[in-house]
């Protein structure tokens, strides 16, 4: 199939004007594929040949201007369109297309908790073609007239509030002026819970089996979107632009939601069938945030092109953190983007695919290079830049530039150039040079202290290793005389970077922290007795987003070589007892738990460390026995879960059904301890059996591949890795579930011929089933715990190869960069 190029997109926009796509569906002609007609009325500018996009499992007809085309002419996913005359243009294009399985174009499901049947829309980049017919690349925008044809019992859900006109017939309202890649469907026996706010009618829908759970969560969903939609007229001048507000929770969804104008598409596992924490419950908020956002930034004003799919992403996900913290009960929220977010970010502007937050029109020639650039770079990174910005330049400029902006461009599409011009408009700040030092390069800059003394005062100079701009507090610390674990706060002011040294009064501070508040992207590095101090009484920080910029910066340092990662593991051991934040015991334990012993120490040190991390949970789960806080237990009894380097507990908890003194083992811990115990090899085929039978569910099916990939024996390893590589039938999330079983540091010489295969195995598996199962295979089926020489070795040749798809290329590059870390932090 041809990808788009930029060059042949700016010269289709430049010849055609497309007004209206008329697209009928039927969705009742069968399981495997669907009914698509399409009328695309357009105009030409003047005289001259284009092309429009689909792939069908059959193009039936095609005609332009009443006279017909011949079928045949498609080339891969174009079909040419020749002679046109200048002036008003119809295509009618009816076509059978193929339903999905991976979560591209449309995913049909069946659920085995009761057979019913669901399809959603993913029309993201490409995948519109998979439906219907489109000229399609963002800045060709147009309205949309969308009926579909269902089984009768089933609810349709669309971009516009949808109409029954009986038989099964669904219309659609018309939408405003859309990007192709924003339509989007719904399909199925849906629950449905609905209200109104502002005139508008708001809905919540998922699976009829997952009913109950959708039902006690709907009136914290619904209030944090009431919420959010409210501080976003707060602070936009432009109203919401639809004519209603739908969110769907649907199954084997590949993001975390998409921001389909009107009906926003999440994946059902924020629908919660067991006990999660409240974290977890602010993420799914902070997603609801996001996606809100998007509804101005990315659908009423829309990127011209690829290269500025950060806009998007990057202003989302900070307003997104924002808008819940100033509009909700989730205050914190910043500490959960320092402590997981960013790190996301430091992580991949560390390898060789980083890019700039904005890269170069040049470095995103076509859809396929624009794919790769969906990660911390555009997310993490992003909004971090766009955080430094608001306060570099003030938010009430911030959002006047912005206002401004969609003013400008509402039902429109814009560039980089446009959002600056317009930032700059509302200030005496030079944006543009702002712009070029933060969103033009590449990297993470490292930000040292040097701290002195002299009579009665202290200095502070600040090493910096790049050339951002950077505003910054720091944070002056002293030990409490009465709690010497405890830190109280002297001072916090804020200073910029690169800058001349300053001194302050009184004696040196037991920690000089900079980048306190975290309201910068960089790493931070801590003088030696500062780090002393923090090592004594890291806990003792009164500030969760202090403690975080700490933590980060000892995970940063046991990546670079300069902490061992037992040191690490030794803080953790000391303070995380003591923790109050859940988003810092999460992310601390996760690191500790699936990079420091799964890849940083040596193989001979992995049961030393997970007998510490086994006792560190044993600590939590003593903290908590009087319920008190049950997500810090929920936390502890996971990990407690996944570091058992026996059965014996765990089978225990599994057969009384709880753990002592709680919680009850839910469906989660549940295939949870049946995974450790599979891994451990202390469960049997039949035991993986009777739990799927009293989990019918999607989950349960996943739970059980998961469990079967993992069993320690050579014929599960070998069914596993030929349902991943060799049949085609697996879903998405059924590969990722026996992928993620599959591979086991405790299980390295049973696998040790795997790690080959797998480079053999992913690159046809990828040719043939497309960028979704490539990107899983790459993120998940990828041997991760064999860090050696040879497995470098074995990827760089891998890499060498002239026929990767480009999403399995990005994902080893990024791989093998991180075994090389790895293998570098063994040899510190």
């Amino acid at each position: 199939m041809s990808v788009l190029t930029r060059d042949e997109a700016q010269t289709r926009a430049r010849l055609l004007d497309v007004q209206r796509y008329e697209i009928a569906l039927d969705l009742t002609t069968g399981e495997e594929t669907f009914d698509s007609h399409t009328v695309i009325h357009f105009t030409a500018r003047a005289a001259g040949d284009t092309f429009v996009e689909v792939k069908p499992a059959t193009l039936r007809s095609v005609t332009l201007d009443g006279e017909p085309l011949d079928p045949a002419a498609l080339a891969g996913n174009r079909l040419a369109l020749t002679g046109l005359t200048e002036g008003p243009h119809e295509l009618r294009v009816e076509a059978e297309m193929t339903y999905s399985h991976t979560g591209e174009g449309l995913h049909r499901f069946t659920d085995p908790a009761d057979g019913e049947t669901y399809l959603y829309t993913q029309l993201f980049m490409e995948d519109v073609q998979r439906v219907f017919a489109a000229f399609d690349q963002p800045d060709l925008k147009a309205v949309f007239d969308l009926t579909v044809t269902a089984p009768e019992n089933w609810t349709v859900l669309a971009n516009g509030v949808t109409e029954h006109q009986g038989g099964g017939r669904w219309k659609a309202a018309t939408t405003p002026l859309l990007s192709t890649y924003f339509v989007a469907l719904a399909a199925g026996p849906w629950h449905s819970i609905t209200t109104e706010h502002a005139g508008l009618p708001f809905g919540l829908h998922c699976r009829r089996s997952l009913a109950p759970h959708l039902d006690a969560d709907a009136e914290e969903l619904f209030e944090i979107t009431r919420q959010c939609f409210d501080r976003y007229h707060e602070k936009f001048d432009e109203p919401y632009p639809f004519d209603s507000y739908d969110q769907a929770f649907v199954p084997e969804f590949n993001a975390g939601a998409m921001e389909n104008p009107g009906l926003v598409t999440f994946r059902d596992e924020f629908v919660y069938r067991s006990a999660v924490t409240d974290t977890e419950r602010q993420t799914r908020a902070m997603v609801v945030a996001h996606e809100m956002a998007h509804m101005w930034f990315g659908d009423l004003v829309t990127l011209r092109w690829w290269d500025d799919i950060w806009l998007n992403e990057s202003f989302a996900e900070y307003m997104g953190y924002q808008t819940l913290t100033e509009a909700t009960r989730f205050t914190d929220t910043w500490v959960d983007f320092g402590i997981v977010r960013k790190a996301w970010g430091y992580d991949a502007d560390q390898r060789p695919s980083t890019h700039p937050v904005a890269p170069d029109p040049d470095a995103v020639p076509d859809t396929a290079s624009a794919m790769l650039n969906f990660d911390g770079i555009s997310y993490a990174k992003g909004a971090s830049a766009l955080r430094q910005l608001v306060a570099w330049m003030g938010e009430k400029d911030f959002l006047a530039g912005i206002n401004t902006h969609f003013q400008r461009h509402k039902f429109g599409n814009a560039t980089l150039a446009d959002f600056i011009d317009n930032l700059a408009s509302a200030t005496d700040r030079d944006v543009h040079a702002w712009a070029e030092k933060w969103l033009r390069t590449t990297g993470v800059d490292t930000l040292t202290p040097v701290v002195g003394e002299a009579e009665g005062s202290w200095t502070l100079a600040v090493e910096q290793d790049g050339d951002r701009p950077h505003r910054i507090a720091v944070g002056a610390y002293d030990t409490d005389p009465a709690r010497p674990g405890r830190l109280v706060l002297r001072e916090r002011f804020e200073i910029d970077v690169p800058g001349t040294p300053l001194t302050r009064p009184g004696a040196r501070p037991a920690l000089v922290l900079l980048n306190d508040g975290d309201l910068t992207y960089a790493k931070v590095r801590l003088d030696t007795e500062s780090w002393e101090t923090a090592l004594r009484s890291l806990s003792g920080l009164p500030d969760p987003l202090g403690r975080a910029v700490v933590w980060n910066a000892a995970r940063d340092m046991v990546r670079d070589g300069q902490l061992a990662p037992a040191a690490y593991l030794e803080a953790a051991r000391a303070h995380l007892p003591y923790e109050s934040d859940l988003a810092v015991v999460q992310g601390v334990l996760g690191f500790a738990l699936a990079q420091v012993a799964g890849r940083y120490l040596a193989d001979s040190a992995r049961p030393a460390a997970l007998t510490l991390l086994g006792d560190l949970t044993r600590d939590l789960l003593r903290r908590t026995e009087d319920g008190d806080n049950p997500g810090l237990r929920l936390i502890a009894v996971r990990h407690f879960i996944d570091c058992a380097a026996q059965p014996h507990t765990i089978q225990e908890w599994l057969a009384d059904g709880s753990v002592p003194g709680g919680p009850e083992l839910d469906p989660e811990l549940r295939w949870r301890v049946l995974t450790r115990l599979a891994v451990l090899g202390a469960v049997s085929e039949a035991e993986i059996d009777a739990e799927l039978a009293r989990d019918h569910s999607a989950t349960g099916e996943e739970g059980a591949a998961r469990c079967r990939a993992a069993l320690p024996d050579p014929s599960a390893k070998t069914a596993a890795w030929a349902a991943m590589f060799e049949g085609d039938t697996l879903s998405n999330y059924l590969f990722t579930a026996t992928a993620q079983g599959f591979w086991q540091p405790e299980q390295a010489d049973l696998v040790r011929e795997y790690v080959a295969a797998f480079y053999v195995d992913a690159v046809p598996l990828a040719a043939r089933r497309g960028p979704a199962i490539a990107e899983a295979a790459g993120r998940y089926a990828f041997p991760q715990f064999a860090v050696d020489e040879e497995a470098v070795a074995l990827g760089e040749a891998c890499l060498s190869r002239d026929d990767l798809l480009p999403a399995l290329r990005r994902k080893l590059t990024d791989q093998v960069d991180d075994l090389r870390r790895a293998l570098a932090v063994r040899n510190a």
